[in-house]
């Protein structure tokens, strides 16, 4: 996909892990983008869809030339008696795309990635966040072959 900026997943505002393809390119002179409010904004704009419009998921958002994807599911974690959200978003490149076929598209590829990631890591401390680095790893792997 030479269209893919970046692929990562999301739980409880974090990001547990992310792949970066391609660097998106800096309009302004922005300096460093806080990885933690990309994974709060997608927490919450996810959160507000499904709580504003009665359980509708949020698939995407366009801003420019990037398409925010995102696929929500929920899985448990060993500090909680209930399941939560957890979010696999990608950012890519939507010029001369038809964004509902190319976002229908995206979504039936990762969709394994985020049912690996919950098998894997459902039941587990979620406090300790190196332990998502090889999934890294995974993801890469994954999109290249």
């Amino acid at each position: 996909m030479k269209e893919l900026y970046e692929i990562g997943i999301v739980f409880r505002g974090f990001i547990l892990v992310s792949c970066e393809f391609k660097k998106i390119e800096k309009r302004d002179k922005v300096k460093n983008v806080s990885m933690d409010l990309r994974g709060g904004f997608i927490s919450a704009i996810t959160l507000f869809a499904k709580t504003a419009f009665n359980n509708l998921s949020l698939e995407y958002l366009e801003s420019g030339n990037i398409l925010f994807i995102f696929k929500a599911l929920e899985m448990q974690a060993a500090d909680c008696n209930s399941k939560e959200p957890v979010i696999l978003y990608g950012l890519v490149d939507k010029r001369k795309k038809d964004p509902d076929k190319f976002v229908k598209k995206f979504l039936e590829k990762i969709d394994p990635i985020l049912n690996l990631f919950i098998t894997r890591y459902s039941n587990k401390d979620f406090t300790e966040f190196n332990q998502f680095e090889p999934f890294q790893n995974e993801i890469r792997e994954f999109i290249l072959n």
